[in-house]
């Protein structure tokens, strides 16, 4: 009787276990057709956002690839170009060239065989590399007019002593010679200044000025060290160290064929590939603004603005100190010249008057009688001309009442 118990029990046991073990796996299949069915709403999601995102990337031609991804290099330092994640070194010389069209034949033989040399030299590869460059002119174009306006000043000066020398009546005819011929050279040398500004802004109105520049590419490899443990900083050092030997050992070569090069610093190399990478925009947005501009820097700071205000005031005050000393001396000037004019117009009286101050000056040596004599005498001759001059303006009037 316990044995029937017994298995009653263990039968009772396994029923109620089964029925859980079934209820398990029914809700496990319950959950996973969930999840599966959640995983397939989020996957029908990201495709239905890709391709909406394709669809206005095409739209808008919008290319979201990154842009470190179209740099063929890490960084410059140490006037190298660093390369595949440090396992290249490249160092750029510079190379200018000779007009070979213009030699003679003996010439163009000595330039063949220099190249030859060269040539025959290398032990290493290299990469010749041509950029073509749009001249651009502001630069000379500022140069000049600052230049012109330094002469300008001097011809403005020179002028000046001129004036003075030629109103100077002790000036002797050599120095008043001298001083023309001065006048005159500066004169034609800021009408030249003129001519050259004008002519570089028409040629920088030209956007075909184009300039070639010529580099030798010369690279090394890390893995030409073969296995090793060198750091980072070594290898660097031993790069620069071998590259730089390699570059002076091209520019001592190319000296041979009269072309003469020079290693660009890290400035030079981010200008290269600067124009390298913006071909178009390379006039517009040239090198030297951008640098100027600080696009490299994570923010920049303006200038004070008081001081701005305080160089701006200094160049208006000097300015307007130089146009009132102008004006002043124009006004000196006009003063002067009425002065002659009237001195001009009374000079037969002066010279009467001086007349008679030397005639009583000499009335001892001369005698009284003498003296009284000839300053009557120029006193008739003066009554006489002004009597004529009287005459000669009333006719002059009635002519002109007539007419």
């Amino acid at each position: 009787m316990e044995d029937n118990q017994i298995a009653n029990l263990l039968t009772i046991f396994l029923a109620i276990f089964g029925v859980i073990l079934v209820t398990l796996i029914i809700v496990y299949v319950v959950l996973l057709l969930r999840t599966k069915k959640k995983n397939e709403e989020v996957e029908k999601k990201e495709n239905s956002n890709k391709v909406t995102a394709k669809k206005v990337e095409g739209k808008n031609n919008i290319d979201t690839t990154n842009i470190d991804k179209f740099m063929e290099f890490e960084k410059i330092e140490d006037n190298m170009i660093i390369q595949k994640e440090n396992q290249k070194y490249i160092m750029v010389v510079e190379c200018q060239g000779v007009n070979y069209d213009l030699m003679s034949g003996i010439e163009k033989n000595g330039v063949e065989e220099g190249f030859l040399q060269f040539l025959n030299t290398l032990r290493h590869p290299i990469q010749i590399y041509i950029q073509t460059r749009t001249i651009n002119l502001e630069s000379s174009i500022n140069t000049y007019k600052k230049r012109v306006h330094q002469i300008e000043e001097e011809l403005y000066r020179r002028q000046q002593e001129y004036q003075m020398l030629m109103e100077n009546d002790n000036a002797s005819k050599e120095d008043k010679q001298k001083a023309f011929y001065a006048l005159t050279k500066q004169r034609n040398l800021y009408e030249y200044g003129i001519d050259i500004i004008n002519d570089t802004e028409k040629m920088s109105q030209n956007s075909n000025i184009l300039n070639k520049k010529y580099y030798i590419i010369i690279p090394f490899y890390v893995s030409d060290l073969g296995e090793n443990e060198f750091n980072d900083d070594e290898i660097r050092n031993m790069a620069f160290s071998e590259l730089y030997t390699r570059a002076q050992a091209i520019i001592r070569t190319l000296s041979a064929c009269d072309v003469k090069g020079k290693i660009l610093n890290s400035k030079e190399l981010v200008e290269l590939l600067y124009v390298a990478y913006n071909r178009e925009h390379e006039e517009s947005y040239n090198f030297d603004r951008a640098l100027r501009a600080q696009y490299d820097k994570l923010y920049t700071t303006s200038e004070d603005v008081y001081k701005k205000k305080m160089r701006e005031l200094d160049r208006q005050i000097e300015e307007n100190a130089i146009q009132k000393a102008r004006e002043n001396i124009d006004i000196a000037r006009s003063e002067l010249e009425k002065q002659a004019k009237e001195k001009e117009d009374r000079m037969e009286e002066l010279i009467n008057e001086m007349a008679k101050i030397i005639l009583e000056g000499n009335k001892e040596y001369l005698g009284e009688e003498i003296v009284e004599k000839a300053s009557e005498n120029i006193d008739k001759e003066n009554k006489v001309k002004k009597e004529g001059k009287n005459e000669e303006e009333k006719n002059t009037r009635r002519n002109n009442t007539r007419k």
